[in-house]
């Protein structure tokens, strides 16, 4: 019974906080928007910067990451992790998978939420930095180079599972490549319209332009924008 209720308290922090749609609220308090029905129609920080902003898009990837890191530090050290099926490190993964699905699954907006990026770096932050260091690496470089958010967001996922398990002492057989190569499936696969659009070169590049528009006004897409991730 402990360790059932280890792990469905694990998953409910995880998922909860994972659920917390920043950037819905954030544009519904500061500009009395919907994000929903702008841009992209996305959740994520990337759709948030391009509709409202410069200032609310990086507020909202920071939480967005946030929100993925805390509830893995702070579960971990709860005397929940003991109990838990395998110990803290299975307890770390089912925190942080249960917060990426909360993102993307969010249930405070009808479960449809963002891509799963930001949150993803989050975990990755608060699981293994070396392998936050390597995402960071790839998708900075791949963003720079081609402005695709999202080329920079799946080559940077495929990089953190590969380095989580050349990281780990158990090496590719350990959960937690494991849970590193689960994740990286799950933001490809949230981003299957974008390849469909990379392969038709019609993929929106990123620039720091951001599209603002009134409440009640959706922004135009524009050429050059970035692809909506996160």
């Amino acid at each position: 019974m402990a360790a059932l209720t280890a792990v469905l308290a694990a998953v409910a922090i995880g998922y909860f906080c994972g659920s917390l749609p920043w950037g819905l609220w954030l544009g519904r308090w500061f500009r009395g928007v919907d994000v929903r029905s702008m841009g992209s129609g996305n959740l994520g920080a990337t759709n948030v910067y391009r509709a409202l902003g410069p200032a609310l898009g990086i507020t909202t990837l920071v939480l967005d990451m946030l929100k993925g890191a805390i509830p893995v530090w702070v579960v971990s050290a709860l005397p929940l992790a003991a109990a838990f099926p395998g110990g803290a490190e299975w307890c770390r993964l089912a925190v942080g998978f249960s917060a990426i699905a909360g993102h993307v699954w969010t249930m405070f907006a009808a479960f449809r939420g963002g891509k799963g990026v930001a949150t993803t770096a989050g975990v990755l932050l608060a699981l293994s930095p070396v392998a936050f260091l390597a995402f960071g690496i790839v998708f900075v470089a791949t963003v720079a180079i081609t402005r695709f958010i999202s080329l920079g967001s799946m080559l940077g996922a495929v990089t953190f599972a590969a380095t989580l398990g050349l990281l780990s002492p158990s090496g590719f057989a350990s959960p937690t490549f494991a849970f590193g190569a689960l994740v990286a499936l799950l933001v490809v696969a949230r981003h299957r319209e974008n390849i469909a659009r990379l392969l038709r070169g019609e993929e929106r590049r990123f620039t720091f332009r951001s599209a603002k528009a009134g409440p009640g006004r959706t922004p135009r897409e524009t050429p050059g924008m970035g692809g909506g991730s996160r």
